[in-house]
């Protein structure tokens, strides 16, 4: 099995290929973008939508893609980036967040249509998401989710024998799907949106780490970027900017991917259609059938390093690997007789209040955005084009959206900060224990809530 090397996307297309060229020099642009992920890269590709006469640099540390755009589960979904109730204290209240999940369904139409108009092929079907109780707990929690539903919901609930209609999962009791969500292969679309944003004229240089990131200028080791516009688009990177270590931790979430599975395996689960898988568990799971017919599945396994540590070669630890593979296995058993060839980590960024944040200063001319605590993706289009909007001045629905110029305190000081963020997953892990064993949702589970979503 491989451990590490970025991700099993990236090794899927032989690597990111040959490096673009790092700065060459000194330069003065109009706007200069820190990072090359996917916020970064929609940033970039909304601003030269907007304005295609303003010159655009991208600056990245290793290489576009390098970070959770090329790790990530490939869920092309309209979650909210965040805690509703977090987002709803705002001046909007619960109508802004309201308005800021319509403006998320919406994106994922408009991120297929622009790969589709662009010739950015990433393995995208738009196949829904699954959200699958396998307990009595689980049912519960789902069950009490889908009561407060609206009526005129498109999202559709399931039972049993629906669900296994539409793939068969041990112990899936029920789910709730939703059409607001597609399958996709991560390195293919941030490959893509790299490529694409070159040929609109943006400069992406890769091997350029920032040193230095400050109102009207950037620094590299390779030279100075002087910019009217500068933007900041790290998420899980954050805490190693200058300044930034305790604005979000950098939280790790791990990856498995199997060998294909057999004709014979597919036959005994189903899942003909391409629906992304999550449960409800607290130490909840992340699935997806690839377009090559393997199961790739993920958690968060070791959430944090103390002091915001980060591994960026991907490398896994041994006893995460086998809780995924554990998982897997007690989910598909069809799936013991198939290889996992691949384990790999990376890195989230999450706020203390663990919701997402998009943020523009006139004044300064500079911004920022990220924090997406899982739910990146389409959340990261949506920032990006909203940046865009708030960096050329314009006034839209998106500007007005509940997480743009949130103020969110900073994380604790270390051993506070490593001390929580390990004692809240020890929490939820017992919490999952003690409902397989009783069937109810656990205190354990409830407290741990209040302190992770109310700070």
């Amino acid at each position: 099995m491989r451990n590490g090397g970025v991700s099993h996307w990236w090794h899927q297309l032989g690597g990111p290929g040959p490096r673009r060229p790092s700065l060459p020099g000194d330069r003065d642009v109009d706007v200069c973008i820190v990072g090359a992920g996917y916020t970064g890269l929609w940033t970039a590709f909304y601003l030269k939508q907007l304005r295609p006469s303003l010159t655009v640099v991208v600056l990245e540390r290793e290489f576009a893609g390098y970070g959770a755009s090329g790790r990530n589960g490939g869920w092309l979904t309209a979650a909210l980036p965040g805690s509703a109730a977090v987002l709803g204290r705002g001046p909007g209240g619960p109508s802004a967040v309201t308005c800021l999940a319509a403006h998320l369904r919406q994106q994922v139409d408009e991120v297929i249509a622009v790969c589709r108009a662009h010739g950015v092929d990433a393995d995208i079907v738009k196949g829904g998401e699954l959200r699958v109780a396998t307990g009595p707990a689980q049912l519960q929690r789902l069950r009490s989710d889908w009561s407060g539903r609206a009526p005129d919901d498109a999202d559709q609930w399931l039972d049993a024998d629906e669900l296994a209609a539409r793939v068969r999962i041990a112990g899936g009791s029920g789910a709730i799907w939703s059409p607001h969500c597609a399958r996709l292969h991560p390195a293919k679309l941030v490959r893509g949106l790299a490529a694409l944003v070159q040929r609109q004229g943006v400069s992406v240089f890769e091997t350029t780490p920032a040193t230095s990131i400050a109102p009207g200028s950037v620094v590299t080791p390779y030279g100075t970027v002087r910019a009217g516009t500068v933007l900041r688009c790290t998420e899980g990177f954050t805490a190693e900017v200058p300044g930034q270590r305790r604005a979000w931790v950098p939280m790790n979430s791990s990856m498995i991917v199997t060998a294909p599975l057999p004709d014979r395996a597919w036959r005994e689960i189903g899942w003909d259609g391409a629906e992304v898988i999550g449960d409800e568990a607290h130490v909840y799971m992340y699935a997806q059938r690839t377009a090559d017919g393997r199961i790739a599945i993920g958690g968060r396994g070791v959430p944090y390093r103390f002091g915001s540590r980060i591994r960026g070669d991907g490398a896994t630890a041994a006893r995460t690997v086998d809780e995924l593979t554990a998982t897997l296995h007690r989910l598909w058993p069809t799936t013991r007789d198939v290889a996992v060839e691949h384990a790999w980590s990376g890195v989230l960024g999450v706020p203390r209040d663990w919701s997402a944040t998009v943020s523009f200063d006139p004044r300064t001319r500079t911004g920022f955005a990220g924090g997406y605590v899982g739910h990146g993706v389409v959340s990261s289009a949506l920032a990006g084009r909203t940046l865009a909007d708030l960096a050329t001045g314009r006034d839209t629905e998106r500007t007005a959206l509940p997480w743009v110029d949130r103020r969110v305190r900073q994380w604790e000081p270390e051993p506070l900060r490593w001390l929580g963020i390990r004692g809240l997953y020890a929490a939820y892990r017992l919490a999952d224990r003690i409902e397989a064993r009783n069937g109810r949702t656990s205190v354990v589970a409830r407290a741990a809530d209040v302190i992770s979503r109310k700070p």
